[in-house]
C-alpha cells in the first residue's frame, strides 16, 4: 500500500513514516499544502494522512480540492485543533476519518487498516483467496494453512495484488506501491519478487498480463 504523508513538523513527520515503513506500507512524505495537492492529482496513492495546518495551502483546502475533482480516496486528517468546530469543517470538507494530536502511533495503524477495508469494501481484516490467507494486523501469510515467510517487499506486493483480486494492475502502479520516490529499483526487480511470490504461494495464483502488469483472479 502505498499512503502519502503531509506534515510539516519534521520530528512528527519523520517517526510516522519511520512507524508506517516498519508496518509495511511505502511512504511518500511532503510538507506543504501546494506540493501535496499536486502529487495526489498526478499520482497513485492508497490513502492520504493530511495535517490540517499546512503552509502554502491549508489541509482544508487540499481536502476540498480534491474532493472536488471527483475523488474518493481515502483520507485521514491529524490536526492539533481540538476545537469541535474544525473537526466537523475536516469532516465537511471531505475528511473518512480524523487524530487529533497528540496521537499514539498504534491508534493511527488501527485507523488506517480500517478505512483501508472499507475503501476496498472488506469487513474483515484477513484477507482470504485461493487458499492464501493474509493477516495486515500481524503481516503474516499462510497458504493451505501452512505458514509462509516472505520479504517486506514480498508481502507489500501480495498485499496490493490480493487487495485489487480481479483488477490488472500495471507494472508502473507496482513499482510505486513498493518504492517510494526515495527508493530505487533495478529494472526487474518486480519480475523477482512476482517469481518469489510464485515460488512460495502458487504458480497459478499472479497472471501475468501481457504488455500491461499483473492479475489475481476476482475468483476467491
Amino acid at each position: 500500500m502505498r499512503l502519502l504523508l503531509v506534515e510539516d513538523d519534521n520530528a512528527l513527520g519523520a517517526g510516522v513514516r519511520s512507524g508506517l515503513r516498519q508496518e509495511g506500507y511505502t511512504i511518500d512524505w511532503l510538507t506543504d499544502g501546494a506540493s501535496a495537492l499536486h502529487a495526489l492529482q498526478n499520482e497513485d496513492f492508497d490513502l492520504a494522512i493530511l495535517d490540517l495546518g499546512l503552509p502554502r495551502l491549508d489541509g482544508i483546502q487540499v481536502l476540498q480540492q480534491l474532493r472536488a475533482r471527483g475523488s474518493t480516496l481515502p483520507v485521514l486528517v491529524l490536526t492539533a485543533r481540538d476545537a469541535t468546530e474544525d473537526r466537523i469543517r475536516g469532516l465537511d470538507a471531505g475528511a473518512d476519518d480524523y487524530l487529533v494530536k497528540p496521537f499514539d502511533l498504534n491508534e493511527l495503524k488501527a485507523r488506517l487498516r480500517a478505512l483501508l477495508r472499507r475503501s476496498a469494501g472488506r469487513p474483515q481484516t484477513l484477507i482470504e483467496h485461493a487458499g492464501v490467507v493474509l493477516d495486515p494486523v500481524n503481516q503474516q501469510v499462510s497458504y493451505l494453512g501452512n505458514p509462509v515467510a516472505l520479504t517486506p517487499k514480498e508481502y507489500q506486493l501480495l498485499h496490493e495484488l490480493l487487495s485489487q483480486a480481479g483488477k490488472v494492475l500495471t507494472r508502473e502502479r507496482l513499482l510505486q506501491t513498493l518504492y517510494g520516490w526515495d527508493e530505487e529499483a533495478e529494472s526487474n526487480t518486480l519480475e523477482v519478487h512476482i517469481h518469489h511470490l510464485r515460488k512460495k504461494l502458487s504458480s497459478e495464483l499472479i497472471r501475468t498480463v501481457r504488455g500491461i502488469g499483473y492479475l489475481v483472479d476476482g475468483r476467491p
